[in-house]
């Protein structure tokens, strides 16, 4: 009787989670994040293919996007803001996945007919094609970018409700989702490109975001049914309204004899908000999108963790990442395809880690304290990359200016300088394409060696510091400026990211990749240091704050009492 009532209980606990909006998020964000990346890995792989192997179209789009989320980070979370929380999470999802079919079947339109469009109007058809499967790919990144907005920075918060432990997980759940799909969805996709077609490749992805998206409308609906409090959205009303109401309850409760004169009082009110209300001018409502990126902007410089958040963007000044550029220098390394592949599921393992990690040490030592921990991990970690620098097989070398590809490029002739391999990377951060020379023989692959491990070690005080800041930002930003908070936090990111893709441009030689080590681990000293800085005055302050209750919190210091 006991193992059937125990059955039972196990049968309905498994039951309620897979039912529960939280693991219906996480549903969703799988297949949300397998669609994204897919379309991410093979929208540069088909724009090198278009353009004759050449990476220009991939520089393009990757300016394109980096600039659009750039300007219009803070638009798009005030947009988010400032709108029900169904409707943006439901528009950002049509929006993103039809522009991703409109865009695959564009492409398999192009690839069809390439050399008949190339024909007509002197190629000029073509080009427009190329022109709007860039621009219609980034409209489904910026759509993308608001989705995440929402759902994980807006709809995980209210799912876990006050329960802090619980939002930590959800976090950390949702993190690891992210990092399996980032490797196993670009295998998946590159298999299919290269078993079938490109164009085959282009009608797959189409497919899926189209099921994608039936599917996933569905669960947000049902998420949204399971929890009644994101119908509420705070910042939403207009205060006058409420005014309105409270005028209208406390006449109906103090003055029950005379409802007449209260509703004459209601209306005389009603009528007096029209008259002051004046239609805005054109020029006011043209300059309603630059007004929003100044108060986003400064109102992420007035929050509390705004130090934190500057932590984190600096962490994306770096080349010590699995991207075009990192790959590039392991092949001028002699490192092949098969060795690169181990390592990134070695470094995806150890970004798993970090997100386990995280939980675990949150609850031991606090959200604050996670962070400080994270961040001395991963600068522990990148002085085995620093030491790679000066390591046996290293090619750095500065008396080889790390301008010569350039002016070579600029104003040479064409022929190399010199005999050594060239790394030439895409501004696209996120593909792993690179051209390369044939590598040589390297005498010692000692330097390589420390670099990786230093890369694959760093990632797990890098994830566990990433979700720390995540946290902080979802817990000490109000309701009302989340969206908006995060999208200055998402141009920010762009931002940094940018600076080291112009960066490499400028010293693109192996010679100076070394240099690059040195200038991307100063960037994350800097960030973490900014990060000790913020840890520091808000430890201080809840300290004081302990030692004297009757002292009133400053409210430019965050005051966490479940995150210490």
């Amino acid at each position: 009787m006991d193992n059937a009532a125990t059955k039972r209980t196990c049968c309905e606990r498994i039951s309620q989670f897979f039912t529960s909006s939280k693991f219906l998020i996480y549903l969703g964000h799988a297949m949300s994040t397998w669609g994204d990346r897919m379309w991410n890995f093979a929208v540069a792989v088909f724009l090198v293919e278009l353009y004759g192997n050449s990476l220009l179209l991939t520089a393009v789009y990757g300016l394109v996007v980096a600039g659009s989320v750039l300007l219009l980070g803070a638009i798009i979370g005030d947009w988010v803001d400032k709108n029900p929380r169904l409707k943006v999470a439901q528009t950002s999802l049509v929006v993103q996945n039809s522009s991703v079919i409109l865009c695959g079947v564009l492409l398999m339109v192009v690839f069809h007919f390439k050399d008949q469009l190339s024909t007509m109007y002197s190629g000029w058809l073509l080009t427009t094609c190329y022109i709007l499967v860039i621009t219609i790919a980034n409209i489904a990144n910026l759509a993308s970018t608001a989705m995440s907005i929402a759902i994980q920075r807006d709809w995980v918060v209210v799912v876990a409700g006050e329960d802090r432990s619980k939002l930590a997980d959800m976090n950390a759940t949702v993190r690891i989702i992210d990092q399996l799909t980032n490797i196993l969805a670009p295998m998946l996709v590159g298999q299919i490109m290269a078993f079938g077609s490109h164009f085959i490749g282009c009608g797959f992805i189409s497919g899926w975001n189209l099921i994608s998206m039936c599917l996933e409308y569905c669960l947000l609906w049902k998420v949204y049914q399971k929890t009644p409090a994101l119908a509420i959205k705070g910042g939403q009303k207009d205060s006058d309204d409420q005014e309105l109401r409270q005028l209208n309850v406390q006449t109906e409760i103090g003055s029950s004899e005379a409802p007449v004169e209260g509703s004459q009082l209601m209306n005389e009110t009603a009528e007096k908000k029209k008259d002051t209300e004046k239609e805005p001018s054109c020029c006011y409502q043209i300059s309603e999108p630059i007004r929003t990126f100044k108060d986003g902007w400064v109102a992420y410089y007035n929050q509390s963790i705004f130090l934190a958040g500057m932590a984190l963007a600096c962490l994306y000044m770096t080349v010590l990442g699995f991207d075009c550029i990192t790959t590039g220098y392991a092949y001028t390394q002699g490192l092949n395809g098969s060795v690169l592949s181990l390592l990134m599921g070695a470094s995806a393992i150890s970004g798993i880690c970090g997100t386990v990690a995280f939980t675990w040490i949150r609850k031991k030592c606090g959200l604050i304290r996670t962070g400080f921990i994270a961040g001395v991990t991963q600068l522990s970690c990148l002085v085995l990359c620093v030491a790679s620098v000066f390591a046996p097989g290293s090619p750095f070398d500065l008396s080889i200016s790390p301008f010569d590809e350039v002016l070579r490029h600029l104003f040479g002739d064409g022929k190399p300088l010199r005999e050594s391999p060239t790394m030439v990377s895409t501004i696209a951060p996120t593909v792993n394409s690179t051209i390369f020379e044939e590598a040589p023989q390297i005498e010692s692959y000692l330097s390589v060696s420390l670099l990786f491990a230093g890369v694959i070690a760093a990632r797990v005080g890098l994830w566990s510091f990433d979700l720390t800041v995540t946290q902080l930002i979802q817990e000490n930003v109000i309701e009302s400026e989340r969206g908006i908070i995060n999208g200055v936090q998402n141009s920010m990111n762009y931002l940094l990211d940018l600076l080291h893709f112009i960066m490499v441009i400028l010293a693109p030689n192996p010679e100076a990749f070394g240099l690059l080590v040195i200038i991307s681990v100063s960037f994350v000293a800097i960030g973490h240091m900014m990060y000790f800085r913020f840890a520091y005055k808000s430890l201080r302050s809840r300290l004081f704050l302990l030692c004297s209750p009757e002292q009133k919190p400053d409210p430019n210091i965050p005051s966490l009492p479940n995150s210490v």
